[in-house]
């Protein structure tokens, strides 16, 4: 069973960095893309980054270039999330996600198998 464990979550102001983590058991994230996604009150759950396995890349959502960046210890079985110069539109409950053998476009929420329990950033003046 693959559990996706997120922390790093909290209250922060405008313009501050927070790094979220996820670490993964239950079976070895070397093979697995893995993502973050988000969901905001009342919206949808949407795309935030995703790292490719062995070495294959990464995307970000328009929103997270220049200001976020996702990065993978397969060793530790953990991915991050560094996210700087945070807006209160960034104000969400963050999703960690896993993949394994698929070829779909990495911001596809539904090709992600494995999910985290999330965890809540507050972006506030």
């Amino acid at each position: 069973q693959v559990q996706l464990v997120e922390s790093g979550g909290g209250l922060v102001q405008i313009g501050g960095s927070l790094r979220l983590s996820c670490v993964v058991s239950g079976r070895t994230m070397r093979y697995a893309d893995m993502g973050w996604f988000r969901q905001a009150p009342g919206k949808e759950r949407e795309f935030v980054a995703a790292i490719a396995w062995g070495g294959g890349g990464t995307l970000e959502a328009d929103f997270a270039q220049d200001r976020f960046i996702i990065s993978r210890d397969d060793a530790k079985q953990t991915i991050y999330l560094q996210m700087n110069s945070l807006k209160p539109e960034d104000t969400a409950v963050y999703y960690c996600a896993a993949r394994f053998g698929r070829l779909n476009p990495l911001d596809q929420d539904a090709s992600y198998g494995f999910w985290g329990q999330g965890t809540q950033i507050t972006v506030s003046s």
